[in-house]
């Protein structure tokens, strides 16, 4: 069975990326590798095996189109409140905390922040199927 190991986004700044990505969820560099033309930053979480990769390609200068196809990447914490008080005082502009219900009961409660090239990641209450 295959398993989830890594996303991978372009990123115009490396170390705005991998400021934004530690203080948002507490990824480190696990691996950095410098290649003619680009680099690659493999960012992990010490309590998950999931990594986020950047590419970095030397000598763009603009932002990256994010077009219409990608969505979110989403991550579950125990905690949506203190995580979302947190990403404000980090100064990582959160949107507001907000509920989705099927059937008279509660299915996600979550909220989305936006990277510093425009990738919207999801925020979710773990709960559910948001495990």
């Amino acid at each position: 069975m295959a398993k989830p190991i890594h996303m991978m986004v372009r990123v115009l700044d490396e170390a705005r990326s991998v400021d934004f990505y530690r203080r948002a969820f507490g990824c480190e560099i696990a691996d950095r590798y410098a290649f003619d033309g680009f680099t690659l930053v493999y960012l992990k979480a010490e309590d998950s095996p999931f990594e986020i990769e950047l590419t970095i390609n030397h000598g763009r200068t603009e932002p990256y189109p994010l077009g219409e196809a990608y969505g979110h990447v989403a991550f579950a914490v125990a905690d949506l409140e203190a995580e979302h008080a947190r990403f404000q005082q980090e100064g990582l502009a959160p949107n507001p905390i907000k509920e989705f219900h099927r059937d008279g009961a509660l299915m996600a409660k979550f909220f989305f922040v936006t990277d510093p090239d425009g990738y919207r990641i999801e925020m979710l209450q773990r709960h559910g199927r948001y495990r």
